[in-house]
């Protein structure tokens, strides 16, 4: 496994929409281990194959040490709507609130070729729908209100 460089706002493979993945080969299976270990090198929950600069509908989600690697994943369902606070790892220092729904059903294809269904809400809802965001070519930055620059629990200076 490797670390990947991080893709920051402004590179164009950012704003793609990506490719759906047509086979699950070693070079996917790769992909996703390449990006769980960069994302938890970097102390993210979630990571988009785009943010490592692969333009395919794959993302990997660890939300309370429970790991999920999506293969062209759809959300097919959502219920509520909740804002909370947002950052990403092609935001560095960037947290904004956005809103999203509260429950999601998303649809996916596991790395052992398995179609499944999984219902989500809080954490874990948001964070998947912000990584399928980043499939669609849209950042949260995109979304969010209150942008503000620093750490998250820390004073933060409003960007304008």
């Amino acid at each position: 496994m490797a670390v990947l460089e991080i893709k920051t706002a402004g590179d164009p493979v950012l704003k793609q929409t990506c490719a759906k993945v047509e086979k699950i080969d070693k070079r996917v299976k790769k992909l996703l281990d390449d990006m769980a270990e960069t994302m938890y090198a970097t102390e993210g929950i979630g990571i988009a194959a785009p943010q490592v600069g692969v333009s395919l509908r794959i993302i990997v989600v660890d939300v309370e040490n429970k790991r999920y690697d999506m293969i062209n994943p759809e959300i097919i369902y959502r219920e509520g709507s909740a804002i909370d606070a947002e950052g990403c790892l092609s935001c560095p220092n960037l947290f904004g609130d956005v809103e999203r729904a509260e429950k999601i059903r998303v649809k996916f294809t596991t790395r052992y070729h398995k179609d499944k269904e999984i219902d989500a809400e809080g954490l874990l809802a948001r964070c998947i729908q912000h990584e399928v965001d980043h499939l669609n070519g849209r950042l949260f930055i995109d979304i969010a209100k209150n942008i503000t620059r620093g750490k998250p629990n820390r004073e933060t200076e409003q960007v304008k």
